[in-house]
């Protein structure tokens, strides 16, 4: 199994040096040891009844916001390709995925729970599957090929209806995404009440997850105007005790164009920084949960052959145990044929049998016995004859139970889980590979010595 991963991993670094970067490689590694169908960490842990997830190769952001705070036109920038239909008027009615892939393509539904298997409970959440799609695109910009963007429906108040409860379906997301943006934008819908609730929600599990930005910063007029419209913002945040919280951040972003210059600070690339973080965060992730796991299967595999050595020293007492009680149980009815067959010769046949001094010592041990059994009546003597049939019995019966062993496992699956924990070793150390390989990026030479 060593040398799979060692000629796996090898295969793509081969295939996709120079074409990738290392977070990405890193990340495609992790997922290839977990999901391999015959040697995978998946399938080994599960031999040994443990179950585990395989790491996801990309991150995933989800944006929210009210409508028209320019969710799609930030996700076209990022990916420098127009993907997404931008506009003043509710544009995305559904979750919308993009990512990036070998060609240009569009998904629906039921082929987006099959790209994403770990989206698939969102088919439980009525009318949400029919309201899916996924935007595949060859873009490599920036860091988009490490990055899967689920642009959610924009926000209203009043009487606008959803084809889903489209709260339930954001806080459902809100668990297995990466990183959360919320855009508010200047123009009259920052404060809406969905909006704002559901971020409340959100924040209650995820509040680390969770960025806020005021996007559209250039259309909010001057920076009077910005300023008087991020402090009804932070005021109408700071209302709702769960965001009421030191080291609030909105950076003011706009998608930059050329023809329209603007004199108002534009952060976006602090959201791409944002998202560099959330990369870094999750290789380094992917790579302790990979140590973690491995120890997982290390411990269950080392339970399992202790298990079986105490499964075959119990069997070995059992056995022992049970040939001492048929033992018992044979001698009984044994006793009482010799003891008959013994009364009914003669004492010349026995002293030729026996000689003298064996006729002394069985009659030494023997009398006693006599003595008792002819001091009984013939009543008593059957009684008694018949509750020691019993007792044999009851011995033997008793040995058969003793007799009944636990399974153990054969010297074949004994030979296939060390070879299973060798493997998992083997991964372990590939893991310090990787994570040395990943350190310095940042570091020198000299500092990994």
């Amino acid at each position: 199994m060593s040398g799979k991963i060692k000629s796996r991993i090898a295969a793509n670094a081969d295939s996709l040096s120079g074409s990738v970067s290392c977070d990405e490689r890193i990340l495609r590694d992790c997922h290839q040891l977990y999901i391999d169908a015959d040697s995978g960490l998946v399938a080994v842990a599960q031999s040994v009844g443990v179950t585990l997830l395989a790491p996801r190769k990309k991150i995933t952001v989800m944006l929210m916001g009210n409508h028209s705070a320019g969710k799609s036109s930030f996700i076209n920038w990022y990916v420098e390709e127009h993907i997404q239909r931008t506009g003043v008027a509710i544009e995305t009615q559904g979750f919308s995925f993009v990512t990036s892939g070998r060609k240009r393509e569009s998904l629906t539904g039921n082929a987006t729970l099959h790209l994403y298997p770990h989206f698939k409970p969102l088919h439980e959440l009525k009318g949400v599957s029919e309201y899916l799609g996924t935007e595949i695109c060859t873009s490599r910009q920036k860091r988009f090929s490490l990055v899967t963007f689920v642009d959610s429906p924009g926000l209203v108040d009043g009487d606008m209806k959803y084809p889903f409860d489209v709260d339930q379906a954001i806080m459902w997301l809100g668990e297995l995404c990466d990183l959360i943006l919320v855009f508010f934008d200047p123009m009259g819908q920052a404060l809406c009440k969905r909006t704002l609730n559901i971020v409340e929600k959100l924040n209650e599990k995820h509040g680390d997850r969770l960025r806020f930005y005021l996007s559209k910063a250039d259309e909010a007029g001057g920076e009077s105007d910005r300023q008087r419209v991020m402090m009804q913002i932070v005021q109408e945040l700071c209302k709702r005790p769960g965001l009421n919280k030191c080291g609030f951040d909105m950076p003011t972003i706009y998608v930059p164009n050329p023809n329209k210059p603007s004199r108002c600070v534009n952060q976006i690339e602090e959201a791409c920084r944002t998202i560099e973080k959330t990369i870094n965060q999750t290789v380094q992730n992917t790579l302790n949960s990979l140590e973690k796991d491995c120890e997982l299967i290390t411990k269950a595999i080392a339970d399992t052959l202790s298990h079986d050595r105490q499964t075959s020293v119990d069997n070995r007492r059992a056995r022992c145990k049970g040939c001492v009680l048929a033992l018992l149980g044979f001698s009984v009815p044994f006793m009482l044929m010799a003891a008959l067959v013994l009364g009914s010769l003669s004492r010349e046949l026995l002293e030729m049998s026996l000689g003298h001094d064996g006729i002394e010592a069985l009659s030494l041990y023997l009398t006693p016995v006599v003595r008792v059994f002819d001091s009984m009546s013939v009543e008593y003597q059957l009684y008694s004859c018949g509750g020691l049939i019993f007792l044999s019995f009851l011995l033997l019966i008793l040995a058969r139970f003793s007799f009944r062993s636990r399974p153990t496992l054969s010297g074949r699956q004994k030979r296939q889980l060390q070879e299973k924990l060798d493997y998992v070793q083997e991964v372990v150390k590939t893991k310090k590979k990787l994570y040395e390989e990943y350190l310095r990026q940042s570091v020198g030479d000299q500092d990994m010595d």
